[in-house]
């Protein structure tokens, strides 16, 4: 129907193209647990990663069919997918994945998010949750929303508490190193810099004290030396002279 609800983000592809975005993310998430990308291409990630988890925990032939069809690199993330992850979101009921918005990780400055899988070994509220009780003194009482936060990270966790109390004790002794005065990267290039420079008739960086473009060196004159007039009629009156002599 024209002027209808879209019903998803087509990320300016078409639909085989979106479609190979997507099966790629999912691929890559369930391969390292946690990606980083745009917030848009999260969302839509998001959606299909969670039909997978849902398929992994029916463990029928049907969806192990499917898996296959989805997963760029079956043969090693089927086996995972019908494994460990159906065994760790066995007791969930549902809200596999997380996405979390972070600062624009390129310099064309788009919205950029992590998806990961939650309860994982790479689960960024965990390990924020965490942080957040290892910079609390040891005495004092945390407010209520980091009850609520500690309650949802370890909620459904096998041994999430223990796993919780380990992390805020490495995070002390980290802390105390001085872990936590690392200075972030800069953000990735999206552009080659070469090309660009190339492409757009970009000047060279310089230095400000220096001019932009080198000057034209300055041609030396050589001296030439310059005979009167007079002199050369007197060298041409002296040879006559002696010509007439002769």
């Amino acid at each position: 129907m024209a002027g209808g609800h879209m019903k998803y983000r087509a990320l300016s592809r078409s639909s085989s193209h979106r479609q190979a975005l997507l099966r790629n993310l999912v691929t890559s998430l369930f391969k390292h647990e946690s990606i980083a990308t745009t917030w848009h291409k999260a969302k839509e990630a998001q959606r299909l990663a969670e039909k997978l988890v849902t398929l992994g925990k029916k463990n029928t032939e049907a969806s192990r069919r499917r898996a296959h069809q989805i997963f760029y690199e079956p043969n090693d993330m089927v086996p995972k997918l019908f494994g460990p992850i159906r065994e760790r979101y066995a007791a969930r009921p549902g809200g596999y994945t997380r996405v979390l918005r972070i600062e624009p990780m390129k310099e064309d400055q788009a919205e950029s998010a992590i998806l990961e899988l939650v309860d994982g070994p790479k689960d960024m509220r965990f390990a924020m949750t965490a942080k957040t009780l290892a910079r609390l003194p040891p005495n004092k009482q945390f407010n209520d929303m980091t009850a609520k936060n500690v309650k949802r990270v370890t909620q459904f966790r096998e041994d999430g508490m223990s796993q919780l109390q380990e992390m805020v004790q490495q995070m002390r002794i980290e802390q105390e190193n001085g872990i936590d005065d690392r200075v972030l990267p800069a953000p990735r290039r999206v552009y080659p810099e070469q090309s660009m420079k190339r492409d757009m008739h970009y000047p060279e960086e310089t230095p400000d004290w220096k001019f932009p473009n080198p000057l034209p060196k300055k041609q030396v004159k050589k001296e030439v030396k310059v005979v009167e007039p007079e002199a050369d009629f007197m060298v041409a009156e002296r040879s006559l002279g002696k010509e007439v002599n002769a």
